[in-house]
């Protein structure tokens, strides 16, 4: 069993890098990445975490991506090193990211709730945040009972404290990702909200400008959904990916690690059959 889509709280998860190690061998996996949101902070951790038990580690990222339609996030999977293109990159994603979160925290104070940002970031020292951090804030500010009432009624897209972000452009993406020794990979293709019909002339241009694989199996797809998705990215010279998108049963319970679509297990074919021949090259 492994799994190449997980997030520690370097960015939004709930598990520090260390401890999803020991989650991870606990399960029985013998592979797995971690891929937090726009920040590499919590790699060093989690490889040193994996040595000792002897758990294949596969440094990771997910980078968001500025695109015109639903949302893109790109997977970078197996660095050998971090470029300065990724450092670089990673610098401005995380400006962008601060200027949104001043942005909603500006929103919220002229709804007449009392927000202060470093107040919020003293909550999740060290943390990447955003709007799952605001959620967290939110309950703290008793305006809202939970995370779900936080984003339906202030944090989802055109609710009162939604801020648009900027994303990373997709060439430089790639090129920072090829840079460090890396694989592109796109993260839950739906989320393109994109038309069966149209899907397949993006993912050619998508693969055409460097992106060499799909996460074809997500949870956030059915079952069915996910073969269609493996069919269209072999059609496309595209290898497969599955990940399970693990948080922290605090933060998304309805996620577990190892398991994707209908709650499967993730065979290690996607690793040793998908992913691991194109990390060799």
């Amino acid at each position: 069993m492994i799994d190449l889509h997980i997030h520690s709280n370097a960015s939004d998860g709930q598990y520090r890098p260390a401890e999803l190690v020991e989650k991870a061998y606990e399960s029985g996996i013998s592979v797995f990445a971690i891929t937090d949101h726009d920040t590499v902070a919590g790699l060093s951790e989690a490889a040193e975490a994996a040595e000792k038990r002897h758990i294949v580690f596969i440094r990771g990222i997910e980078i968001f991506v500025g695109w015109p339609t639903g949302e893109f996030h790109l997977l970078g999977l197996g660095f050998t090193h971090i470029s300065p293109s990724l450092e670089e990159l990673v610098d401005f994603l995380q400006k962008k990211r601060t200027e949104r979160n001043l942005h909603i925290i500006e929103k919220m104070r002229e709804e007449g709730i009392d927000a202060s940002y470093d107040e919020l970031c003293s909550l999740f020292p060290g943390r990447c945040v955003g709007r799952p951090h605001f959620a967290e804030y939110l309950k703290y500010k008793n305006t809202v009972k939970n995370n779900r009432e936080a984003f339906e009624k202030y944090l989802g897209k055109g609710k009162p404290f939604y801020a648009e972000r900027t994303g990373a452009n997709l060439d430089e993406a790639v090129q920072a990702i090829v840079d460090s020794g890396g694989t592109p990979v796109i993260a839950h293709p739906l989320s393109l909200y994109v038309s069966w019909g149209h899907l397949g002339t993006i993912l050619e241009d998508i693969h055409s400008r460097g992106v060499e694989g799909i996460e074809a199996y997500h949870p956030g797809a059915s079952g069915h959904d996910c073969k269609r998705l493996e069919s269209l990215a072999h059609e496309h010279g595209m290898f497969v990916t599955a990940g399970s998108d693990f948080h922290g049963e605090k933060i998304r319970a309805d996620r577990k690690l190892g398991y994707t679509a209908d709650g499967k297990k993730i065979d290690d074919r996607f690793y040793y059959e998908e992913l691991l021949p194109h990390l060799a090259k």
